[in-house]
Order: C-alpha cells, then structure tokens, then sequence
C-alpha cells in the first residue's frame, strides 16, 4: 500500500506517531540528539511521495526477506536495553516478521 493511502487508513496515524516517540526515546536514551521536528518529517513523506511504497512493503510484494530486523526489530532490542518500553514497534515488527513466514512469500524464517 502506499503512502498516501496508508496514511490514511482508520487509527495509522496514532500508531505512527506511537513509533516515531518510540524511537525519539530510545535516540535519547542512546544519548543521540535527533534535530528538527520528526513527526512533521515523517507526515511529509506520505504528502511529497503518496504514490511510493515503503522498502518493507516492497520486500513483502517481492516475497523477499524484509529489513524489520534492522529498523523496528532494532528499536525494540535498544529498548528492552534501555528499560524503555517501545510497545508499537514491537507490534508491528512481530506483524511483519509474521506476513514473512507465510508460505508462500517464500522468506526464510
């Protein structure tokens, strides 16, 4: 699904949010200083690309082993490190990790 037509979708817009303060916390909890307004950054994205496809769900189409491990997965391990609970990456990396294992998008568990 696209951007534009993700970020649309009933209660997405709540969980992305969830996500990016997530991630602000952990960032911080690392001691890393992220600049300007993420939230906005990320609301941009659907607004400039919302016919583009995130690099997941382009791995998912493609029945090819995603980079969840890398992006949400590293969230979570940072997380559980940093005793800061990242409840919606663990959610979604989990939702992707289990589209993965389906039969037949042929990705090795």
């Amino acid at each position: 699904m696209p951007y534009g037509r993700l970020a649309q979708g009933e209660g997405v817009s709540g969980v992305m949010r969830d996500v990016v303060r997530e991630c602000l916390a952990v960032a911080q909890g690392e001691g890393v200083i992220v600049p300007g307004d993420v939230w906005e950054a990320v609301q941009q994205i659907a607004q400039t690309m919302p016919g583009q496809r995130s690099s997941t769900a382009q791995d998912l189409a493609h029945r090819k082993r995603s980079e969840i491990d890398h992006l949400n997965g590293y969230i979570v391990g940072k997380g559980e490190a940093l005793g800061i609970a990242t409840p919606a990456n663990r959610v979604l990396h989990a939702l992707v990790k289990l589209l993965e294992s389906r039969p037949e998008t042929g990705a090795v568990s």
